[in-house]
């Protein structure tokens, strides 16, 4: 049988979501093509000539960018069946239907994936009247990425003003915890589910073996089984000394496990990507990040202390933010010296409320919200801070065109913000000695 799977974007990186389960069909003998539509055209022959076509939607722009590539390879092929798969394709159910997706699975999709091929082949009907949410434990496959784009087509860290090429992998899926703004939340409930160790390695050993120098792991929470990322950052340095990773990790983990901190940086660990959201306890309470200012604060010292450079996301611009809180936010990352460690676009971030996010069982967020935009994928709210949210994702794209620095590009946010005079400035790291990816979005 022929597949296409599709991925629209996924954050710079080789898309792991077309290449695991693109292991399991080849291993049953069918015909995979891959086609990763950022940084390739759509292969309109394979598209014409799929008995099922695959949409992978991990998140809200990948999303957002689906709809008319389904459009496309409709007119290409009727005939052809069409999944989407993925969080956002769970979450955005009754879009992809009317868009004329025949089956939606969410979760742990390999194996569903599989038996949708399966019943295709066997010359059944393999429609869902209803999203697959499959949470199974699975024995994964080591993904195969070939028919990729190379690993020079997508995102680098730079280390020193040097780039080197970034291959990436997930040893686990799902979250452990709550939190009421996360997309994860209303497919996994709570739970998470691990890539087995020897898989994520083999995995890797095939990236480094394409050339990949660091490796970005893609997991929600690296530390939602510690011990299971203990075992593997240990075999990971073991095998691949000169081998540089980084890891997304909860302020609240890294604070619960601080005694495995210093592993990181001692096996290769860059820096440590963190969403901390907001350094207001208020709106962090009502995102039930399950930390505090002060926590976040203890994170710092913490992953400072340990030379580990922390990365923290935000999301600055929620129903909640006045003038003057996004200027105390501001004042906050020069005080604590953040400037060089939170990349621009992360100061220009609005809260996203998708289809099934928690922040609607609050009374007062579905207040404020108006109906479902299928347009946006979310529940629109409004704020007078809108157009210094717009004016800010504005100057930071002329910003980053003219290649200014991060500090160049911050001081332009803080006097568009009405922040007064900058502080006189104290001797700071140079971005160069801060290691960060050079695809910075999150969402």
């Amino acid at each position: 049988m022929r597949v296409l799977l599709i991925s629209t974007y996924e954050l710079g990186r080789q898309p792991f979501g077309l290449a695991s389960p693109a292991a399991w069909l080849r291993a049953e003998g069918h015909e995979v093509t891959l086609a990763d539509l950022s940084c390739e055209p759509l292969p309109l022959r394979a598209a014409a000539d799929a008995d099922l076509v695959g949409f992978f939607l991990p998140m809200h722009t990948a999303t957002r960018l689906v709809f008319p590539v389904v459009e496309k390879v409709r007119a290409l092929n009727p005939r052809a069946h069409l999944c989407a798969y993925g969080i956002y394709a769970a979450l955005n159910s009754a879009m992809l239907r009317q868009a004329g997706i025949a089956s939606i699975l969410a979760g742990e999709f390999e194996q569903p994936l599989l038996d949708v091929v399966r019943r295709i082949s066997a010359g059944a009907n393999g429609a869902s009247h209803e999203p697959l949410i499959s949470l199974d434990r699975q024995q994964f496959r080591a993904p195969d990425r070939a028919g990729l784009p190379g690993l020079e087509a997508y995102a680098r860290v730079i280390v020193n003003g040097t780039a080197r090429r970034a291959g990436s992998t997930e040893a686990s899926r799902g979250c452990k915890h709550l939190c009421r703004h996360c997309p994860i939340v209303p497919v996994y409930r709570g739970r998470f589910r691990i890539v087995q160790p020897e898989v994520v390695l083999e995995d890797i050993r095939r990236q480094v073996a394409a050339g990949a120098e660091h490796i970005t792991f893609g997991d929600p929470d690296f530390f939602n089984g510690p011990a299971h990322a203990v075992r593997l950052v240990n075999a990971l340095h073991a095998e691949w000394p000169r081998l540089t990773y980084d890891v997304t990790i909860k302020i609240e983990h890294l604070l619960r496990h601080r005694d495995l901190v210093p592993l990181l940086p001692a096996t290769g660990c860059l820096f440590v990507i963190s969403a901390v959201e907001s350094l207001d306890d208020a709106v962090l309470d009502k995102l039930a990040k399950g930390h505090t200012r002060a926590g976040f604060l203890e994170a710092l010292s913490l992953t400072r202390a340990a030379a580990l450079p922390l990365a923290p996301t935000f999301i600055p611009f929620t129903p909640w933010t006045t003038p003057e809180s996004y200027q105390h936010l501001l004042r906050e990352l020069v005080d604590l010296d953040l400037i060089e460690q939170v990349a621009p676009i992360q100061l220009a971030m609005r809260l996203l409320i998708p289809e099934g996010s928690l922040l609607l069982d609050l009374p007062e967020s579905r207040a404020m919200v108006d109906p479902f935009d299928p347009r946006a994928l979310s529940y629109p709210w409004r704020s007078p801070l809108d157009s210094l949210c717009v004016s800010i994702r504005r100057l930071i794209q002329r910003g980053e065109r003219c290649r200014a620095t991060r500090t160049e590009i911050f001081r332009e946010i803080w006097a568009l913000a009405g922040n007064g005079p900058f502080p006189d400035e104290t001797p700071r790291p140079a971005r160069a000695t801060i290691p960060y990816l050079t695809e910075p979005w999150y969402c």
